[in-house]
This record gives C-alpha cells, sequence and structure tokens, in this order.
C-alpha cells in the first residue's frame, strides 16, 4: 500500500459551501460555512457546525431558527466576505436581499438559488471547537430559473465547494453518471 499519512483534520472533499442565516438582536446575519450536511430523511434534518461563540449562534439559540442558503459561484465574493467578516463588528443584513418564510425568523436570501428553512432540533456541544445545530427542514425555496422537471438543477445552480487542504473555493465539474443506475451491472 503506499498511502501518505495526512494526519487528524478535515480532510472531506469536497465540501459545499452555504451561507447560514439567523436573525440577531433586530436584524439578519449571514456566515459562509462548509460544515453542513443532511442528516435524517424523515423527519428531514440537516446540521451545521459553527465555531463556539459564533456571532450567530446567538440568534439560532434564542429563535430556534436558521436558515441554508447555497452559496452559487455567481455569489462567490459575497460569500467570502460572509466568512471573513464577523456580525458582531460589521452589518451585513444589507449585503443580499432578504425574504421569510414559513418560520419568519429565519432569513434567507433571495440571490441564493436554493434556500432550506430550519427549526432547530437540538445543539450538541462534542467538547470541541464547534457547536452542531441540527435543524428540522420546514420549507424549501428554489428560484424558478433554477429548477428542471421541478427540483433544482445542479448544472443551473453551479454551487461552490470548498478545500480545506489548499483553502480554495471550486466550482462544479461534469456530471459522471445517473446515481443508484451506474454500479447496477457491476460485477466484484
Amino acid at each position: 500500500m503506499d498511502k501518505t499519512k495526512l494526519g487528524t483534520g478535515s480532510h472531506l472533499l469536497p465540501m459545499p459551501v452555504v451561507l447560514v442565516g439567523a436573525n440577531v438582536g433586530d436584524r439578519p446575519n449571514f456566515l459562509a460555512i462548509a460544515y453542513v450536511g443532511i442528516v435524517c430523511h424523515a423527519p428531514p434534518m440537516i446540521e451545521i457546525a459553527l465555531r463556539k461563540g459564533r456571532f450567530s449562534s446567538e440568534g439560532i439559540k434564542e429563535n430556534k431558527t436558521f436558515s441554508v442558503n447555497t452559496a452559487s459561484v455567481d455569489l462567490l465574493e459575497a460569500t467570502d466576505y460572509c466568512g471573513i467578516y464577523s456580525g458582531a463588528k460589521v452589518d451585513k443584513s444589507q449585503l443580499f436581499e432578504v425574504f421569510y418564510g414559513e418560520l419568519e425568523t429565519a432569513p434567507m436570501i433571495v440571490e441564493s438559488p436554493l434556500n432550506v428553512e430550519c427549526r432547530l432540533a437540538e445543539v450538541l456541544d462534542l467538547e470541541g471547537s464547534h457547536e452542531v445545530f441540527v435543524g428540522e427542514i420546514v420549507e424549501a425555496y428554489c428560484s424558478e430559473e433554477y429548477l428542471s422537471e421541478g427540483r433544482p438543477d445542479l448544472g443551473k445552480i453551479k454551487p461552490i465547494v470548498y478545500d480545506g487542504s489548499s483553502s480554495s473555493y471550486w466550482g462544479r465539474g461534469e456530471k459522471l453518471a445517473r446515481a443508484f443506475q451506474v454500479g447496477k451491472d457491476y460485477k466484484p
């Protein structure tokens, strides 16, 4: 076996980049993260991991809601800005056009192709650098131009992914195959 040890770390590649929305005080705030994932299908649930002490954490805990907004290539600079500057020091409420859905306290970004509105289900403190916020997905919204046959179209959305090993953002590549189809005839 010719493998190089990398040591412990966040080596999962790629990581989707999203903008998390939360009302903090009297205004919406957004931060860019790449620690996000679906954790349950029924009921639909998503997790976000935020470094302890993040400005938005206070708003999520207070309102018990948050949003996850897909960061597309068209939002690259604004997304990075939201990752660089804390809402504790910079007012990010005017960066995007904001809308609210069913929960009325989870700010979402109109310019984002795909938005997920979440009710906080649980906060996990794993005794590490981050807290994990688990949210039940209450509703999802997608701009019409990013749909094909009524479903979100990855090619139209053009999501940003993060490569932690080089601290770089990437766009998506080509479609390789249809999932749950390409391996049907595989013979081990």
